[in-house]
């Protein structure tokens, strides 16, 4: 039993030490990161605007925000062991169920096995967000600008905004996805011996690198098709699904939806959305998969979506459809109440103070 102890309380002190070092990486990332969403933001919402809007200045400072207390970087951290559950069990047969990879990872990998490829995420999650949030708050400004100032936007100015932001962060998110989903598929250990196979990347860094030497830059972005046919259609349906129940849910005269309202629509919105994007999400996961450990069995999209199907049923692209709801309404409860939060106080605050 001593013996059992002394190694469990040496893994997690490894596991410690680790993190530290990751974390004192991801520091010069997460800056340089911010500054450069900053700057993608500003040129998303004032490129196409003749006018400064209000909104859009709160959230110029909402990224502002982002710098000190990093609320996408948490949001990821929490959510991240379920994505690597979803992602196994989408790519990797030996993984037949949640509670089979949950019970699997932790027994061969331990609990950073988890945690693995979350660098890049981590760092680009405040570019990507500036430019998802920033395409839909200019789009609308846009319908409206055509419809004529201070004009309401239509559902169907909501969705096609949303969609144009799911379809507009894939330039900035494609490379750090794809680096994300090799790592947390490679289960070997870095120390598992001369007679087992080691792992091929040593790190985030160094998975970026190998892919583009190896697959060219173009490799970087191995199921971007698929991942804007996921995030397109997800971020509408997200946006839209986010913006009805606001309404339904607040009472008539009030301009703000009550705080439970707002939870409940953010965790809502974030299941609608993963149900639209689950299937695309498998195809996703899968070209980005495909030649790393045997043979390239896909041609693309549609081969790989035909193929699927024949081999596996249709029933496999809804396969990780509990896991991606299970993660989903609590993330984006978190994520919608933070969001109206700063846009009250923001709100709130002297419009000299914002600038």
């Amino acid at each position: 039993m001593k013996g059992e102890h002394v190694k469990c309380i040496t893994r997690w002190l490894f596991l410690v030490l680790r993190l530290n070092k990751i974390s004192q990486e991801l520091q010069i990332w997460i800056t340089t990161w911010n500054r450069v969403g900053k700057l993608w933001l500003t040129m998303v919402l004032f490129s196409s605007s003749s006018q400064t809007n209000y909104l859009e200045l709160v959230l110029h400072q909402l990224l502002e925000t982002y710098k000190t207390i990093d609320i996408g970087a948490c949001g990821v951290a929490v959510g991240y062991p379920l994505d690597t559950v979803k992602v196994r069990i989408q790519t990797q047969k030996q993984f037949t169920g949640i509670w089979q990879c949950f019970v699997t990872t932790v027994k061969k990998e331990g609990v950073h096995g988890f945690f693995k490829g979350m660098a890049l995420p981590v760092t680009t999650i405040s570019m990507t967000s500036s430019v998802v949030f920033g395409t839909y708050r200019n789009c609308l400004q846009c319908f409206s600008q055509l419809r004529g100032i201070g004009a309401p936007n239509s559902k169907i100015d909501i969705f096609l905004s949303g969609m144009a932001g799911g379809v507009a962060q894939i330039s900035v998110m494609s490379p750090g996805d794809i680096v994300k989903v090799r790592l947390q598929c490679q289960t070997e250990r870095k120390s598992s011996g001369f007679s087992r196979a080691k792992p091929k990347y040593s790190g985030p860094i160094h998975c970026l690198l190998t892919i583009a030497k190896e697959e060219g830059v173009l490799g970087l972005y191995r199921g971007a098709l698929p991942l804007a046919f996921r995030d397109g259609p997800s971020y509408a349906t997200y946006f839209l699904t986010y913006n009805t129940l606001c309404s339904q849910l607040t009472p008539a005269g009030q301009k703000e939806p009550e705080w439970t309202a707002v939870l409940l629509a953010g965790g809502v919105a974030g299941m609608a959305g993963w149900s639209v994007g689950t299937p695309m999400d498998v195809i996703k996961a899968r070209l980005q998969m495909d030649g790393v450990r045997e043979e390239k069995r896909f041609r693309g999209l549609v081969h790989c979506l035909t193929e699927t199907v024949r081999n596996e049923g249709p029933g496999i692209f809804f396969k990780s459809l509990g896991i991606n709801c299970l993660r989903a309404f609590p993330v984006n409860m978190v994520v919608f109440a933070v969001y109206e939060v700063s846009v009250r106080v923001l709100r709130s605050a002297p419009l000299d103070q914002l600038s």
